[in-house]
């Protein structure tokens, strides 16, 4: 978890799949991601730099420059002391929301699990055993555009009223 594993622009424009790597990925892990989900225990300078959709869960700390033009997909990111990851997250077309909805924690959830069961990862193993307390520490990374188009979605999805 404290070495970097994976090397620059890993997972760049990845369009489906899972990834889980037991260490730290360099500079600009899973930039242009569309479509891949993948579990990282660290990444450097610019991850998820104009990722349009996909998954990603960030064990461990960012680099600057995070989420920088991200449009699509979402990122959990683990941030026990958050104001550290607000000053590395490129704000300009995220929100930085807390992990509440369901969905987003079993989603969460079954990406850390899976990623524990693949690496063998005690980063993963050490949350998962205090699961309760650490789900609160994350941060999801949300694409306003994003959440504008998935709210839309959801409303023309409900039935009118007569």
């Amino acid at each position: 978890e404290e070495n970097v594993l994976v090397g620059n622009v890993c997972l760049y424009g990845a369009t489906s799949g899972e990834a889980y790597f037991r260490g730290r990925a360099a500079e600009r892990f899973a930039v242009r991601n569309s479509g891949a989900s993948a579990v990282i225990e660290g990444v450097g300078d610019h991850g998820c730099e104009y990722m349009t959709g996909g998954r990603v869960v960030v064990l461990g700390p960012t680099g600057r420059n995070f989420a920088a033009g991200m449009s699509g997909g979402i990122a959990y990111v683990w941030t026990p002391d958050r104001s550290e990851f607000q000053v590395n997250c490129n704000c300009d077309m995220v929100l930085l929301e807390s992990l509440e909805e369901e969905a987003d924690v079993a989603e969460v959830l079954r990406l850390i699990e899976a990623h524990a069961c693949h690496t063998g990862s005690e980063v993963a193993q050490a949350m998962l055993s205090r699961w309760d307390e650490a789900r609160s520490e994350f941060t999801k990374v949300m694409p306003t555009d994003f959440k504008r188009v998935l709210l839309q979605h959801r409303l023309e999805q409900v039935p009118a009223l007569a």
